[in-house]
């Protein structure tokens, strides 16, 4: 096993209720992808808290990747602090109380806490405050290489997930993984294979001189020129300065690890250079904007005035009446 990360986040539950549908945490950055906790309230032992541990992200994660996860979850409690909410009970299955196997085609579990759920709704427990439910994760995560019996270190300290299906033991959730689909060598989503296409069409040497086989660099690579490429596709107005700061990034890395993408520094130079333009009109139009609305102003004084000096000339040429003269 190699990269193992760990971290410890406290997620905050507002309003409470078993009636609701599945309260899901904020995704957390954890080594290589996001990971987010869960809640579903209609699932599980009707007595006591369903809870899990799912990837977010798993289309970020080379093929083939699998994670060994040590998970740790507590309850808040205003009296007493913290209280474990997994045991061995919750997976039914002695010695893995929270080790769990995550790979493409088993994205998530799900199981039943050892709180019930009596005293967790019961606001005199101290687990509820203000409809407020405290919920603290621990999460472990390392990287597996090889097979899943890769180390001795680790075996019989863990049961693969098929092993783990007991009972009301921690179920797998749905694989959300999409297949990817080799073009020249670089493993895209469906959605990008004709974006992909295209470019080998339009320029077959683009990667001659990248020689990397590392499946998860080469998505990594083709990635950054394909969001390379969508960012010189927005509009001028949509298009900030730190937008082609990232852009420039991106074309030297891929100049570094072997693309030839001359072709997208020269369109990238035509971006910079109609963004100034489009920044030096920006500043003339409002200074002709300041302009004519001074000029404005100054019409609009001096409609006032024509119309007082009218007014007054009417005045003066009003013959005098009869009673006047006499």
């Amino acid at each position: 096993m190699a990269n193992q990360v760990s971290k410890k986040f406290t997620w905050v539950i507002d309003d409470f209720s078993m009636q609701s549908e599945m309260y899901s945490s904020v995704p957390v950055l954890i080594g290589d992808c996001e990971w987010y906790i869960f809640i579903d309230p209609k699932e599980g032992n009707v007595n006591s808290l369903y809870m899990g541990l799912e990837v977010a992200d798993p289309e970020s994660l080379p093929s083939g990747w699998r994670r060994y996860v040590k998970l740790r979850l507590s309850v808040g409690n205003q009296y007493l602090g913290e209280l474990a909410l997994l045991n061995g009970d919750s997976f039914n299955v002695p010695c893995v109380e929270n080790h769990l196997w995550f790979d493409q085609k088993k994205l998530g579990y799900g199981f039943s806490t050892n709180v019930p759920l009596t005293k967790l709704l019961d606001e005199s427990k101290g687990f509820l405050e203000n409809g407020e439910l405290e919920i603290v994760a621990e999460v472990e995560v390392a990287e597996v290489v090889g097979t899943y019996g890769c180390s001795e270190e680790y075996e019989g300290a863990y049961q693969s997930p098929s092993e783990m299906m007991l009972d009301d033991g921690p179920k797998p959730l749905r694989n959300k993984t999409q297949e990817s689909v080799d073009v020249n060598g670089f493993h895209v989503l469906p959605s990008q294979v004709k974006f992909v296409r295209c470019i080998f069409e339009r320029h077959p040497g683009i990667a001659v001189g990248f020689r990397s086989k590392n499946q998860l660099l080469r998505k990594t690579s083709m990635n950054f020129l394909l969001n390379l490429i969508e960012t010189l596709c927005q509009s001028l107005q949509d298009l900030s300065n730190e937008d082609l700061k990232d852009a420039d990034i991106s074309l030297t890395y891929l100049k570094d690890v072997g693309f030839e993408v001359e072709w997208l520094g020269c369109i990238l130079d035509d971006v910079k250079e109609k963004k100034e333009k489009e920044q030096s009109s920006l500043v003339r139009l409002r200074e002709m904007d300041d302009s004519l609305l001074k000029l404005k102003q100054k019409c609009s004084d001096l409609d006032a005035l024509v119309k007082e000096e009218e007014a007054e000339l009417s005045a003066t040429r009003t013959p005098l009446s009869f009673y006047e003269v006499v």
